[in-house]
């Protein structure tokens, strides 16, 4: 049996851990001198008390080597492989550390470890796929080589109410050129061949940006791959994330539309009110 495996960043709901079986291996954050596990001891909202009252970004680290190997041995010893996906190793040391343990463990003829070249549930599609042919019973290199054919594919991409918390971060390259409008420029930040590059700026009322930014991708978005769309967010209000369910809805396109609450490694770097729509182009 192929089991998968995604660090902490794949940004997927409970449910839809639980549907396909996934473990999840949890990042890092830090708050000043305390070490937090993403998702498991520590929240978004509690994340941003403590960066506004401290008026920097929190640290974030990536599961240590003991970490991984904790997440793999079980499965390992249930005779089962592996297939782990990773944030973009651009990003993180996640995808190294996630390779050293497959070592430490003798097991890299029974571990796949993919950069997925990505973040949030950028990651996370990948990671469904995976789950889905491993319940097909297709095998780890047939895994491996399908969702390494759609990397390319994933369009992640998200608009940031505030660049106070990516500006603090330096995880974004050229939000320098942006700064002197922080407060009334709202960025459209995509992930390419591994990194986050700030394109196209929204001005104007937040709730409007974020219902244009998702109509500006509708030529991608009718000829994307069916299966399922995520809304994810990092915490914003309801009814911003129902104008963009609702209009994702009127396309009637997407098998699945998933709303996902970003977690801690992701908020800490983009902050509150950031919201992306995360697709598979079509071919």
């Amino acid at each position: 049996m192929i089991r998968i495996v995604s660090d902490s960043t794949c940004d997927l709901t409970q449910e839809l851990v639980e549907r396909y079986g996934i473990t999840i291996l949890p990042l890092h954050v830090l708050l000043g001198d305390k070490e937090y596990k993403d998702g498991v001891d520590v929240t978004p909202d509690e994340i941003y008390k403590w960066a506004d009252e401290h008026k920097t970004t929190p640290k974030t680290s990536a599961p240590s080597v003991e970490d991984a190997i904790g997440a793999f041995r079980p499965i390992l010893d249930a005779g089962d492989e592996i297939v782990a996906f990773s944030i973009s190793s651009g990003m993180s040391a996640s995808y190294e550390y996630m390779q050293m343990a497959a070592k430490e463990l003798k097991a890299a003829d029974r571990i796949s470890v993919v950069d997925s070249s990505n973040l949030s549930t950028g990651i996370g599609h990948l990671v469904i796929e995976a789950a889905v042919r491993a319940s097909e019973g297709k095998s780890r290199e047939e895994i491996v080589s399908y969702v390494e054919s759609l990397r390319g594919r994933v369009r992640a991409s998200f608009v940031v109410d505030t660049l106070t918390y990516l500006y603090r971060g330096g995880r974004c390259s050229g939000l320098s050129a942006l700064a002197g409008g922080a407060l009334r420029i709202h960025p459209k930040i995509e992930v390419r061949e591994g990194a986050m590059h700030p394109t196209k700026k929204y001005r104007g009322k937040y709730s409007v940006v974020v219902l244009d930014y998702a109509r500006d991708m509708e030529p991608e978005l009718i000829k994307a791959k069916t299966d399922r769309v995520f809304i994810t967010h990092s915490g914003i209000d309801p009814a911003i994330v129902e104008s963009v369910r609702e209009y994702l809805t009127g396309l009637r396109h997407f098998d699945e539309i998933h709303e996902t609450r970003a977690g801690g490694v992701i908020s800490s770097h983009c902050g509150y009110g950031t919201l992306g729509v995360l697709f598979i182009a079509g071919k």
